[in-house]
């Protein structure tokens, strides 16, 4: 389908788009770099060996009656 426009026919159809959404493409691109940067510094934390929680681990609390009957 793409194939079918011309080069005229692409600008002004880039043309109108940044007319419609021109105020928001910097937060866009602003957000995909955030989220970009974000990606790879989970890649290099993933690949460093994590240390051992330390401290006790949280205490487990027990809703249901010990009996297995309801209230």
């Amino acid at each position: 389908m793409i194939a079918f426009l011309g080069h005229w026919e692409l600008i002004a159809i880039l043309a109108v788009v940044l007319l419609l959404f021109g105020n928001r493409i910097p937060g866009m691109m602003r957000s995909l770099g955030s989220g970009i940067t974000e990606f790879k510094r989970g890649l290099k934390d993933g690949n460093k060996p994590q240390d051992p929680p330390t401290g006790n681990p949280p205490a487990r609390t027990n809703d249901t009656p010990s009996d297995g009957a309801s209230r």
